[in-house]
């Protein structure tokens, strides 16, 4: 297994042949990729992104069958069955980096901003989509203290990213496993924000300053 700098580069690498265009044509090796997988296999990075169809992991790295192992949820937010996922993946196969990857315009952040500055907040017949609320919550409350309540542009980014630093920190913190694995330096936990205008992947959070 690489090193997690090492995963890091890699998905720069890909995030860039996607942006480019000059993505390369998975499809070909698809078929033996398949096969050879069928007994195990190896991802060499953890992502856990938003459910947002315009987000799909593997085509935003430029990945192909295997190398990721993904982790989909409305948010990218880190709820016990998000952190039993990522454990699973780091203890079974050794996969060295963990990118929660949010992504601008993002629907729940949205959703939470109107939740808590609404005076009559949409009402939904869901008490599950309450659920997802209240785990962006934490991120989004305290930007409404500051001078970015009167700029919702501005807001709705911090608030973006807000969300992506908790989330990344309750996995660094949030699990045993995981926090023995990130002390042995076997494990590296970093945020990031996709965007969809450019579709560039902005790693922001736990990155070393020379990766």
């Amino acid at each position: 297994m690489i090193s997690a700098l090492d995963a890091l580069k890699r998905l720069r690498e890909g995030n860039h042949r996607f942006v480019s265009g000059n993505g390369r044509d998975h499809t070909q090796r698809s078929q033996t990729l398949r096969n050879e997988l069928v007994d195990g296999q190896a991802p060499f990075a953890i992502i856990l992104g938003c459910s947002d169809s315009r987000v799909p992991a593997e085509l935003v790295f430029d990945q192909g069958l295997g190398a990721l192992f993904v982790i989909r949820i409305a948010g990218n937010i880190v709820a016990p069955s998000q952190i039993a996922s990522v454990e699973f993946a780091a203890e079974q196969f050794g996969t060295p980096l963990v990118v929660v990857l949010g992504h601008s315009r993002c629907g729940a952040v949205s959703a939470t901003l109107q939740h808590l500055t609404s005076p009559r907040p949409p009402a939904s017949r869901s008490e599950h989509m309450h659920s997802i609320v209240a785990r962006v919550s934490p991120a989004v409350e305290p930007l409404l203290a500051t001078d970015l309540r009167h700029d919702h542009d501005a807001l709705m980014c911090q608030a973006i990213r807000a969300n992506v630093r908790i989330s990344a920190d309750h996995l660094r913190h949030g699990s045993e496993i995981l926090e023995e694995r990130i002390a042995r330096g076997s494990l590296m936990i970093v945020g990031a924000e996709y965007s969809l205008e450019t579709g560039e992947v902005d790693f922001f959070d736990g990155v070393p300053p020379t990766a």
